[in-house]
């Protein structure tokens, strides 16, 4: 099969790959783990996915045999690489389905991700335009579509380049979900006063009482966080559906990527921050609310609320995109310790502007890395102002 000389790191004497192949590359590498001969397993597309990203981001002296065992299968760090050859086999077995891959007719004008025996660094080649040209015309007319073929790449390069120029940090952080191709899983907390019992059995309850069902409600700051949300996966094309966390359930979230919002009303919130940097803490008694740092004790993100309203002058809220290895999807949270918190987090989760600002004080290639964020929002007279970052974790 003809392709153009392998594209690899040392060739190209740089850390990383141009954003427009790398993109490139891992739409490839989504194809080809579709595919088949590795969408049944779990260890190939581990492995193989990677090797890739390390190999795009610089780390090629990384890909070591005992490394990949500790990092992809969770060996231990002394564990004896002769006696456990988990890696040695799943890099073979890799290596003959890639080779089954390419093998079949209609691949020839795709990029070609290898494996090369002896080694766990990827290679990735590039078609060739005669190659890709052949397949789809005659020889009659060869020169002619060689021609269009041509013209269309560089237009379709040119407008590659200039996109992916202009990508923005908000496009950055969603890319994990609208890039998925299942729909998007909005889930409400609920309404204040709702109580999680308020749920009702939809097979005795009557029509004029599901019109009353308070489970159905939600607070007005979830509502306007909704609305925020949903516009921005419209306009990104992507597919959602809205249900409350009163019924909601681990297979709903197992089958699509999800946005949790709010905190304290929102049990899947409270269960997935539990185990993270900046958890949620409450004291049913004194309903003192807060925002933990479990590295920092002495931050003081707190609301009480049995203080007036009136005397409320800041709120605060969690913002984070995580992948979440129970239900191995990712998950964005929008959670206020009250509704201005949550005001906030929609903001910040939907405007540029917030996005960009975080990008800026966030480490490189934040946007592959799980983000927790908390934010505080000055509240004047019942009124959420703009969110401003207090806090970050990556990981």
């Amino acid at each position: 099969m003809a392709h153009s000389k392998a594209l690899n790191l040392p060739d190209l004497e740089r850390t990383h790959f141009v954003e427009f192949e790398a993109s490139a590359i891992r739409a490839q590498l989504d194809r080809l783990l579709l595919h088949q001969t590795f969408r049944n397993s779990k260890r190939y597309p581990a492995l193989l996915r990677y090797v890739v990203e390390q190999t795009l981001s610089g780390n090629v002296e990384q890909l070591k045999e005992r490394t990949l065992g500790i990092e992809v299968f969770g060996r231990e760090l002394d564990y004896d690489t002769n006696a456990d050859h988990i890696v040695r086999s799943t890099a073979g077995e890799i290596r003959k389905r890639i080779a089954q891959y390419y093998h079949e007719p209609g691949h020839e004008s795709e990029i070609r991700i290898d494996l090369p025996a002896g080694s766990y660094a990827p290679e990735f080649q590039w078609p060739t335009p005669q190659l890709i040209t052949e397949n789809a015309v005659q020889r009659s007319i060869f020169w002619y579509a060689l021609g269009i073929f041509c013209l269309a790449g560089l237009l379709a390069a040119t407008v590659w380049i200039w996109t992916s120029g202009h990508e923005t940090a908000l496009d950055r952080f969603w890319h994990p979900v609208v890039g998925s191709s299942n729909s998007v899983l909005l889930c409400l907390g609920r309404a204040p006063g709702v109580e999680r019992s308020a749920a009702v059995d939809s097979a005795t309850t009557t029509v004029a009482d599901a019109h009353l069902d308070k489970a159905h409600m939600i607070g007005l700051g979830d509502a306007i966080t909704l609305a925020r949300l949903t516009s921005l996966l419209g306009a990104k094309g992507k597919s959602f559906q809205v249900r409350s966390e009163l019924n909601s359930t681990l297979d709903d979230f197992r089958n699509s990527p999800a946005v949790l919002i709010g905190g304290f009303n929102n049990e899947w919130t409270m269960r997935l921050t539990q185990a993270m940097r900046f958890t949620f803490e409450g004291d049913p008694k004194t309903l003192v609310m807060r925002i933990k740092d479990k590295q920092n004790p002495s931050a003081n993100w707190v609301v009480d609320m049995t203080m007036p309203s009136s005397n409320l002058t800041a709120d605060y809220a969690m913002v984070s995109r995580v992948y979440d290895p129970t239900t191995q999807r990712i998950v964005v949270v929008a959670a206020g310790i009250g509704v201005f918190g949550t005001l906030a987090a929609g903001e910040f989760l939907t405007d540029p502007q917030y996005m960009e600002l975080l990008a800026k004080q966030a480490p490189e290639a934040w946007e592959r890395k799980n983000v927790q964020i908390v934010i505080a929002t000055q509240v004047i007279n019942r009124h959420s102002g703009p969110p401003q970052i207090v806090a970050a974790n990556y990981w």
